[in-house]
């Protein structure tokens, strides 16, 4: 696989081949001032946990208070 990006909810996310861990790919929310990654061993399961990811900060920035406005 080559490095790939995914989309859902005006938030794109990186995929990317992992060497380091036990999942064999990882990624990363791209464009907003938090670190917001995610891992899984296919690429089916990492869109999955992209998706989880961005509702799961989105949740958290509600809670917050905080505005999780993407940096373009």
């Amino acid at each position: 696989m080559r490095d790939a990006t995914f989309e859902y909810k005006g938030f794109t996310g990186s995929a990317t081949e992992n060497s380091d861990s036990c999942a064999n790919l990882f990624g990363q929310v791209l464009h907003i001032r938090d670190v917001v990654t995610y891992e899984a061993d296919t690429v089916t399961e990492l869109e999955r946990e992209f998706r989880y990811s961005v509702d799961s900060y989105l949740a958290d920035c509600a809670a917050l208070n905080k505005d999780p406005r993407i940096l373009k």
